[in-house]
């Protein structure tokens, strides 16, 4: 499962809407046979979904072999057939599960349509880990609006930009290659218009050729300004956008935007962050110090009050970055 796991993680953010699944076919032993395994992966929109994929590289030597896939196996039409339909042609005996499919067009039908063909079905192996995997697609599937991260990046005393304005760079190279790669995994980049004015970005994913998550000039997600953009702004062609953040998020997912990462500036931060819509922080801090009040804060607006309104999250890993540190938060897990 761990190698399927991989696999799908290979592939986070060239499948939506669909998920990133991966799959691995172990075949039945056969005395004197070469050990093999075959893996798949889920391709873009309209290929072959990651069981296929794995059939398809085991040929023959699938017949009796145990599929292990991260999620439920789909059992309607779509963009391609059921994947149901090709693993029980395959003829193998047994399928292990990481996680059922919350999409309400499989929910446990795939599952069943295995068992009823007589294969011995598995659910639950290494569960935890492929439904912290699939969060952005789970809470899309669940919710109908995209998984909401949000980059910050800041000295250790809090600040994105100095008094002047200026903000580059606060991280170094090793920080910055990391943030591309949490864009290439999103479909969309979402920042304010008072950024775009102030610093004429261009949102796209600028990775060297070779690195897992490159994507070419066809490949980049959308950018999404909430404002209006300047003409001839860097960002063009941007989605345009104003009103409830709420409402932004529902259209968003209905364009089948699976995860969008926020970039700021302070303002849209903390709109987020005040309204509870970030499923992600990702804070990239830099061993640096303004020193001083006047320096600009993560969040622009109105805080806690008191103590006891503090924001209290979960920390999901801490992970040193050529100097700089990535935290990893989210939203504290309710009792129960």
């Amino acid at each position: 499962m761990h190698r399927a796991i991989e696999a799908a993680g290979l592939v986070h953010g060239r499948t939506s809407p669909n998920p990133w699944v991966g799959a691995v076919l172990v075949p039945l032993h056969v005395e004197g046979a070469p050990t093999a395994w075959f893996t798949g992966a889920t391709a873009p929109p309209g290929g072959p979904h990651a069981e296929v994929a794995a059939l398809a590289a085991a040929g023959d030597r699938a017949r009796g072999g145990t599929l292990y896939v991260t999620l439920e196996p789909c059992s309607h039409h779509g963009r391609t057939p059921p994947c149901t339909d090709a693993v029980i042609a395959s003829g193998v005996a047994r399928v292990v599960i990481a996680i059922a499919d919350p999409d309400p067009q499989v929910d446990g039908r795939g599952i069943a349509a295995l068992r009823a063909a007589g294969i011995l079905v598995e659910v639950g192996v290494a569960g935890d880990v492929v439904a912290d995997q699939l969060a952005p697609y789970l809470v899309h599937r669940r919710t109908g609006r995209p998984f909401v991260v949000l980059k910050l990046a800041a000295t250790l005393d809090g600040r994105i930009a100095a008094p002047d304005g200026t903000s580059r760079w606060i991280t170094g190279d090793v920080a910055r290659l990391d943030a591309h790669r949490l864009r290439a995994v999103s479909d969309a980049v979402v920042v304010g218009a008072g950024t775009v004015r102030a610093d004429d970005p261009a949102l796209t994913v600028r990775l060297p050729e070779g690195d897992t998550h490159y994507r070419g000039p066809d490949e980049q997600p959308v950018r999404v300004v909430l404002g209006a953009a300047p003409a001839g702004a860097a960002v063009s062609p941007a989605l345009e956008r104003t009103g409830d953040l709420e409402d932004v998020l529902d259209e968003l997912g209905a364009l089948g935007m699976v995860q969008i990462l926020v970039e700021g500036g302070a303002g849209v931060a903390h709109d987020f962050h005040v309204r509870g819509l970030v499923d992600r922080y990702i804070l990239y801090l830099a061993p640096a110090l303004f020193g001083g009040d006047d320096a600009r804060p993560l969040f622009a607006g109105p805080g806690a009050a008191t103590i006891g309104d503090l924001w209290r999250g979960e920390v999901r890993s801490v992970t040193s970055l050529g100097g700089d540190l990535r935290v990893e938060l989210a939203p504290a897990t309710p009792p129960g």
